[in-house]
């Protein structure tokens, strides 16, 4: 799988089910490969932004919403290699940029996006309240593209899609490292 997101926490929750199914024996793969592209820390993102100027305490969140959730992705992936003998490689590399929407590449034949809404809302941050303009994407509103659909549209999508993540990762993407 190769994903772009902002903080992983969707497909973290994503890979839940899947992870459980190996477990139970539903699913047996040999090989599990994620790559995964999110937003360098050294960028000013256009979401989550303070409406009042509190950008230090918003970037300090989502780096710690960031390093949790890949934390949380690769720790599950690589239990996998421990616990069932599947090869695992999880990557992670910075854009950047902020990303305007969320994408999972599957297996080179399937593709799941969602543009992020932009609202407006107060969220809590250390017991006190942020204006902020957030970023989010719905399940609901995933479009699911696959490259065996007849329809030429959905291929094409799925090819340009691939061809998009990979100019990304192999030229303007940086390794992203996570601090302890």
């Amino acid at each position: 799988m190769d994903a772009i997101c902002l903080t992983g926490q969707s497909l973290s929750l994503s890979v839940a089910r899947p992870i459980q199914d190996v477990y139970a024996g539903k699913i047996r793969p040999r090989r599990i490969e994620f790559r995964v592209l999110m937003p360098s820390r050294d960028i000013d993102l256009a979401f989550p932004a303070s409406i009042n100027g509190d950008h230090d305490r918003l970037q300090t969140r989502w780096l710690s919403l960031r390093k949790a959730n890949a934390h949380t992705l690769r720790s599950a992936l690589l239990s996998l290699r421990a616990s069932h003998g599947i090869e695992v490689a999880v990557s992670f590399r910075a854009v950047p940029f902020t990303p305007f929407a969320e994408l999972y590449l599957i297996n080179g034949v399937e593709t799941l996006f969602a543009f992020c809404t932009i609202t407006r809302r107060t969220t809590d941050y250390l017991g006190e309240p942020v204006e902020v303009y957030e970023g989010a994407t719905e399940a609901g509103l995933q479009r699911r593209f696959s490259s065996d659909d007849p329809d030429d549209e959905n291929r094409t999508f799925v090819e340009q899609a691939h061809l998009w993540f990979n100019s990304v990762w192999e030229t303007i993407s940086a390794e992203l490292f996570f601090s302890a």
